[in-house]
């Protein structure tokens, strides 16, 4: 074979580089979603904890299209029941150690919410 060496070598080096996120991988721990739970004092959120887990963002930006843009400030969940459309006097509420809650999961994701980019971060929450 022609450059027989060479092909070998650089197939070699091409399946080194093509599975290097394998290597990284390697004795890793398997990913498990972060616990989050709720407040002792609340039976439920505002929504399933499945829509939440996968929605909450949207729905945080369909809360803020509806009171800013509509001036629509009552929310009426999937059972009928009706919440105030506020992030901090309805989520916050409960979910008041941002660290704990929020955090948790952004920081696992590597997501940066701009959620205090307009909101003002309860005392003891800020970084």
């Amino acid at each position: 074979m022609y450059n027989g060496g060479s092909i070998l070598a650089g197939l070699i080096v091409f399946l080194g580089l093509v599975t290097i996120p394998l290597w990284f991988n390697v004795g890793a721990k398997a990913y498990s979603q972060p616990q989050v739970k709720l407040p002792a004092k609340e039976k439920e959120c505002i929504e399933s904890k499945e829509f939440m887990r996968k929605e909450h963002m949207q729905l945080l930006n369909d809360w803020r299209d509806w009171a800013l843009r509509e001036g629509k400030r009552t929310y009426v969940n999937s059972k009928g029941k009706e919440y105030t459309i506020s992030l901090q006097n309805t989520c916050m509420k409960c979910h008041d150690n941002k660290a704990e809650f929020c955090d948790k999961c952004h920081n696992d994701q590597a997501v940066v919410p701009y959620c205090w980019d307009c909101h003002t971060q309860p005392e003891g929450l800020k970084k």
